[in-house]
């Protein structure tokens, strides 16, 4: 009975059209001042022991270090070298915004970020190109997603503090999916282009491809330094966020000095706004969380599955179309936020591997920031391309269905995410 009441009570407020962190907040206060006798001693503790963690450091930093990146001409010169390496390929610029989008993902770890970088720099070029737009607002949509696979990944990170799963591990976990997407995505691409006949660069000469290089090693070095830094031991993921942060300043201001000193208080209080939001859901998320074990929630929902004779392989099926359905009106932190806690005992009751459902988890994200109507990456490429979310739907359809269909691969093959960070003694 309370488990419903904590949900309808959540579903009317979102439906209201409140931001479902406010949702969240309010359903925890109604619920533990009309149908519980919870001290609120218990809830005050509860709180701070629950957002003081390590962790929730590195989103701050990760975001930083971002926008730093974004505004400071590192897209640009991510593109130039994509270009040079596979643009003579067909679809040659669609293929060059894949492994940009990927290349980018690995430093900024956000995909709104992903697709407003690489989108608005490689859209008018393919259109000048002779591209139609929607394949390029197809590829831009749906690559951009990488962002919160290949890491860096925040939402990795806010799903480490739901679950109190490893960080790192969740990072290496995502380097093979992630490139595996990315090919996947790129394959897409490169049938279309071919079946169309869509133009090819020419291609270019060694020393074109070393000196695009040379221009973008300033952004590439910093997937060394977060990846071999946590690899190596040398820094946790949180101080990895902190080193990715200042590196970010130094290359933005005087390396590439696309991004001038007066510029930085701007780029400091965009990413101190988008932090307190996240934040302020993690806060709230805290609370739910804790209503829910305190109402035993997420054990009375293993007992029945378990109790009704649901498997592995039922339960993850049942995940993903939960998962799926949620993107449709929820931002990925909120998904995390809300659905980890219930859908996590149950994993581990079952056998799943915490890392693996983690990553289950983030690519139905991925999917769901790409399908409408509400999909957060569709909203951010209609701004760029100046399409409706309708026509954005159409141009997406193609790498949206291989997404899906990576999204069953990866769910029921647990070592294309586990290999690799079990290789690193991780796991």
């Amino acid at each position: 009975m309370n488990a419903a009441i904590i949900f309808i009570l959540l579903i009317v407020l979102m439906l209201t059209g409140m931001p479902i962190s406010i949702s969240l907040g309010l359903t925890v206060l109604s619920f533990l001042f009309m149908f519980t006798q919870v001290p609120l001693e218990s809830v005050a503790l509860k709180l701070f022991t629950g957002i003081e963690k390590f962790e929730i450091m590195a989103i701050p930093f990760f975001i930083l270090a971002g926008n730093f990146l974004t505004h400071g001409g590192v897209a640009r010169r991510m593109i130039r070298f994509a270009s040079t390496m596979v643009g003579h390929w067909y679809g040659g610029l669609g293929l060059s915004g894949v492994l940009a989008c990927a290349l980018f993902a690995a430093i900024s770890g956000s995909s709104p970020a992903t697709v407003v970088a690489i989108g608005s720099i490689l859209l008018p070029a393919m259109v000048k190109a002779g591209f139609p737009k929607k394949f390029g607002a197809g590829i831009i949509t749906t690559s951009g997603a990488l962002g919160i696979l290949i890491p860096p990944s925040i939402v990795m990170v806010m799903y480490s503090v739901a679950t109190n799963t490893s960080v790192g591990a969740l990072f290496m976990a995502g380097v093979v999916p992630g490139i595996a997407l990315a090919m996947v995505l790129g394959s897409v691409t490169w049938y279309r282009a071919k079946k169309f006949d869509y133009p090819r660069l020419p291609k270019a000469p060694f020393a074109e491809r070393f000196k695009a290089f040379r221009e973008s090693a300033w952004g590439l070095l910093l997937i060394v330094i977060v990846m071999g830094g946590i690899y190596t031991g040398m820094f946790t993921p949180t101080e990895a966020a902190a080193m990715s942060a200042v590196y970010a300043f130094v290359v933005a201001v005087f390396v590439y000095k696309d991004l001038g000193l007066k510029d930085v208080p701007r780029v400091l209080l965009n990413s101190a706004n988008m932090s307190a939001m996240l934040l302020y859901i993690i806060t709230n998320a805290v609370l739910f969380s804790f209503v829910l074990t305190n109402e035993n929630i997420p054990q009375a929902l293993a007992a029945w599955m378990l109790g009704h004779g649901l498997g592995m392989i039922t339960f993850l099926l049942a995940c993903n179309v939960m998962l799926l359905l949620a993107g449709n009106f929820m931002d990925p932190s909120s998904i995390v936020l809300i659905f980890a806690p219930i859908l996590f005992p149950v994993a581990v009751k079952l056998g799943i591997d915490p890392v693996h459902f983690g990553i289950i988890m983030v690519v139905n994200m991925e999917v769901g920031m790409c399908h409408p109507p509400v999909g957060l990456n569709l909203y951010v490429a209609s701004g760029i391309t100046k399409m409706g979310i309708t026509e954005l739907t159409v141009a997406v359809w193609p790498w949206l269905l291989s997404m899906l269909a990576f999204l069953l691969v990866v769910t029921y093959w647990p070592s294309l995410s586990l290999w690799f960070p079990r290789l690193l003694g991780m796991m």
